[in-house]
């Protein structure tokens, strides 16, 4: 996964997203964790959700693949965030939550069973999820990114492919930043079993 667009693009794309309320989108999330526990942020971008989780008690743990990203980001939020590309997630059961906003949206279709399986890995039995993905079917490529865009039967096909995995909710949502309003987001919130 190529991470070149947020690389050249980082400054913007701060931003963009830094600011962005997703306190909403985060609530079912954190309701589903246990007080103070352990949040990994796949994929951070601009650290919005890390500081967020980190500000509510939660020990978090962040990466992401464009070094300029991490860079933004560990200064946003004062965390050491890793400079790690998914294929790379080693940890096994060392997190209460994974956050994946936005971001396993880039890894080619065919890769994210094998990517989910990693993550899902680093999730305690009982651990909880929560993944989005740009409301749609298919891939699609625009100036310097792939998207893998999902809906709900396609969200629930591939929970089902990667197993271990229970889904507890599948909701459409539309972007909050201004003037994106019309796009649509698929948001998954699982649960791992076993």
């Amino acid at each position: 996964m190529s991470t070149s667009y947020y690389d050249e693009n980082a400054e913007r794309f701060f931003a963009d997203t830094a600011f962005v309320d997703l306190s909403a989108g985060r609530k079912r999330f954190v309701e589903a964790l246990p007080q103070g526990g352990r949040v990994l942020d796949a994929g951070c971008g601009s650290g919005r959700d890390a500081l967020a989780f980190r500000q509510l008690g939660f020990q978090v743990t962040a990466f992401d693949g464009s070094p300029a990203m991490v860079a933004k980001a560990s200064a946003h939020t004062g965390l050491a965030v890793l400079r790690l590309d998914f294929a790379e997630v080693a940890w096994r059961e060392a997190f209460d939550g994974i956050w994946a906003n936005a971001s396993l949206l880039h890894v080619p279709r065919h890769d994210l069973p094998d990517i989910l399986r990693r993550l899902r890995s680093a999730l305690v039995p009982g651990g909880v999820w929560e993944l989005s993905f740009k409301l749609g079917s298919g891939e699609r490529q625009t100036p310097g990114r792939l998207f893998t865009d999902l809906d709900e039967p396609a969200g629930r096909a591939l929970i089902a492919q990667v197993g271990g995995l229970e889904t507890l909710a599948i909701t459409i949502s539309y972007d909050v930043r201004p003037g994106r309003g019309t796009e649509g987001w698929t948001n998954l919130l699982v649960r791992r079993v076993g």
